[in-house]
């Protein structure tokens, strides 16, 4: 059995835990030597890099759907700190340095977010979904990724969209960030617009880059192991000609691998781990 940590075993320490973590998290971004991507732009920049429009509810979650009226409501809020946010050459992007107070003035409300391993409706929940939707747009850029941190597992069923399987990054104010710097010479810009249903994220350049990039999967598997089914994928970047049709080169990014936390379909093929004792 885990051992438990401390905050686990005294609740009250928490409140403590999380104000001493957020000041030495925040003082370590003052003094990594990094600068960071703040000022904004009235007018979008002319081209359109990538951009992807994904829906904001999920009614497969087996919670109220106050939930996720709760996380739209969220997501809204944090992205009025990150649109038209210029990311300039020499510059790193930060989740957190940008969407700190975005509570500032008008509270997040409760929402579903992992916590102990399990799902569960927490102040400012729903926040992963646009650090996800960002990590996508920075997939398609020159952009070098400094962290991304992947969901150790999933609840249940992932809503339509136009990315492929382990394309996500978790955040966690004091814990966990998504961050990327622009060691290119263009100038990028973060944009989004909302439909009653849906929202669309963009990455926009003030020139036209040279090639176009694709993003794919490659040697999916699922594993039973450990009284569960885990999904192992690559995440494979392909550089395609400014048409974007001649590939380039590719590489493999990483390999994600995460938990299934939901019945999965009969027709998934599952390979069941090889008993060690013959």
């Amino acid at each position: 059995m885990p051992r438990k940590r401390l905050t686990q075993v005294f609740p009250g320490l928490l409140s403590m835990r999380k104000k001493q973590r957020l000041f030495c998290f925040y003082l370590g971004m003052r003094m990594d030597g990094n600068r960071y991507a703040e000022t904004r732009e009235k007018d979008t920049l002319p081209h359109i890099v990538y951009a992807s429009t994904c829906p904001m509810y999920n009614p497969d979650t087996g919670f109220d759907m106050i939930y996720q009226e709760n996380k739209v409501f969220n997501i809204k809020l944090a992205a009025q700190e990150l649109s038209r946010v210029l990311i300039r050459p020499g510059e790193t992007f930060s989740f957190w340095h940008l969407v700190r107070w975005a509570d500032k003035r008008v509270p997040y409300k409760d929402a579903l977010m992992e916590s102990d391993g399990r799902l569960k409706p927490l102040y400012g929940g729903g926040l992963c979904q646009l650090s996800n939707l960002l990590f996508w747009l920075f997939l398609h850029t020159h952009l070098t990724i400094l962290e991304r941190h992947g969901h150790a597992q999933k609840g249940f069923p992932e809503p339509q969209s136009d990315a492929p399987m382990g394309v996500d990054a978790t955040v966690y104010e004091g814990w966990l960030d998504l961050k990327a710097r622009n060691d290119t010479a263009y100038t990028f810009q973060l944009d989004f617009s909302f439909s009653e249903t849906e929202v669309t994220g963009s990455i926009r350049c003030r020139d036209k880059l040279p090639t176009a990039i694709a993003v794919s999967n490659e040697n999916l598997v699922y594993r039973r192991e450990q009284g569960g089914v885990f999904e192992e994928v690559d995440v494979v970047q392909t550089f395609l000609d400014q048409s974007g049709k001649a590939p380039l080169n590719k590489r493999t990014l990483y390999r994600n691998r995460c938990r299934i936390n939901y019945p999965i379909p009969e027709d998934w093929i599952v390979t069941e781990q090889e008993d060690s004792h013959g």
